[in-house]
């Protein structure tokens, strides 16, 4: 019995639209640029230090590079085993990029095991109500025109999901949080035209290999300045990014007790919060 999972993604088609952002004006890189600052932020509050440290994509080096004294490694990573390329890091960060591949549970089982013991991992990426405005308008018009649609918007991962992914892999002390940032844009295409710039475009392997018809697109940008957008005509555009963290296991870290080894009972513990009985 076959186990790959299914492909979703084109890695060529991937690499060809974040070779075209990279040549575009870096300021359509501003939500990458944030999140890598909201990450350096987290790294900061933990009272540790890292000597090999890899950035394995959406780079985050780039965007906090004299934020930090020692800097990190920048492999060319394209979906390949991660064992290769890596060996023994102490930190291992990906920045608004993991949404991309096709086998995510095998990453981050790759992932795991290329951290040295009491080794961090850290991602951020997008989840599932990222772009919701604009995956229902371009259903909805495209449902409306041509009486059927083309899958436009990527699936995104839901956080309960990732969450028991980093148990799965082997990671300890697991933690899963989610932002959600609402940006307001002029027009939809000017949100398209940044998603262009950021490398964020259709790369499904079962996309529509036909443009997205005029008509459709004027439909779609009606449609959503209609259903999503403030008084002021400014429309509105979901991103929600989670925030997954997990250390590769070794004895000093921190255990959860085991069940039944509590000193309280439940009832105790709520009979000690109750006010005194009145007589």
């Amino acid at each position: 019995m076959d186990n790959t999972p299914p492909k979703l993604f084109s890695p060529e088609a991937v690499a060809r639209n974040r070779a075209r952002a990279a040549k575009m004006d870096e300021r359509f890189q501003f939500l990458q640029a944030e999140i890598a600052d909201r990450m350096f932020e987290r790294l900061q509050e933990i009272n540790r230090s890292f000597e090999q440290k890899i950035d394995l994509g959406g780079r985050f080096s780039a965007f906090v590079p004299t934020k930090d004294g020692q800097a990190f490694d920048a492999p060319n990573f394209d979906g390949a085993v991660i064992a290769k390329i890596v060996d023994g890091a102490d930190l291992i960060v990906s920045n608004l990029d993991l949404h991309w591949v096709n086998d995510l549970p095998g990453v981050l089982v790759q992932i795991k095991q290329a951290l040295r013991p009491d080794g961090l991992m850290m991602v951020s990426m997008f989840g599932g109500e990222t772009l919701h405005e604009l995956r229902h308008s371009l259903l909805a018009a495209e449902s409306e025109i041509t009486g059927g649609v083309s899958q436009r918007i990527i699936p995104f991962a839901d956080v309960k999901d990732l969450g028991s992914l980093l148990q799965r892999a082997g990671l300890a002390l697991p933690v899963t949080d989610v932002d959600t940032l609402t940006l307001t844009y002029e027009h939809p295409v000017q949100l398209m035209q940044e998603l262009r710039g950021m490398g964020e475009v259709n790369a499904l392997i079962g996309r529509s290999k036909n443009f997205l018809r005029r008509d459709v697109l004027f439909r779609a940008a009606e449609i959503y300045q209609r259903d999503f957008s403030r008084e002021d005509g400014r429309i509105l555009a979901t991103f929600e990014v989670m925030y997954l963290t997990g250390w590769h296991p070794h004895e000093s870290q921190q255990k959860p007790l085991k069940p039944g080894s509590g000193k309280v009972s439940l009832a105790d513990a709520l009979k000690a919060g109750k006010p005194p009985a009145k007589d």
